[in-house]
């Protein structure tokens, strides 16, 4: 045989170990319904990514502190959110120290929308400025109407 006929063997081996190998691989990607046009699942912890802190203020009459937090969503469907909010002196946490904290649960917020709550602190000493930010969020998808 010549070096060419060799060559043309060679080359249909490799082609039909190359579809036994990946041919497998292709049907379960695509078995599994993650495509490229559907989502992935969101990991969990991210729902910190979501969660932002727009204003800290003292309340003037009752002297609690009042954070003003935005969810917006990321996830198909609505959801909804869990906010720990912390309350703090400064932004560095004290070793050892232990912050005032306070939830706030935000339901119904849709993919792409933004939705604002407000978190009521502790009572707030008169000559200090406080610290606020996300210590943890959570979200769970909202059932909707259709389903059982």
């Amino acid at each position: 045989m010549s070096a060419l006929k060799w060559q043309g063997w060679l080359v249909g081996l490799v082609v039909l170990a190359g579809l036994l190998v990946f041919a497998p691989l292709g049907l379960y990607v695509w078995a599994s319904g993650e495509g490229p046009g559907e989502p992935a699942e969101v990991p969990p912890g991210a729902a910190v990514d979501d969660v932002r802190v727009t204003s800290c203020r003292v309340d003037p009459v009752g002297r609690r502190v009042v954070a003003g937090v935005d969810v917006t969503g990321r996830v198909p469907g609505a959801s909804a959110y869990l906010v720990t909010v912390e309350f703090r002196e400064s932004a560095e946490p004290e070793p050892g120290g232990r912050a005032a904290q306070a939830l706030a649960r935000i339901p119904g917020v849709a993919r792409g929308a933004t939705e604002h709550a407000e978190v009521v602190g502790p009572v707030w000493p008169a000559a200090k400025v406080p610290w606020c930010g996300v210590a943890g969020a959570e979200f769970s998808p909202t059932p909707s109407a259709s389903t059982p």
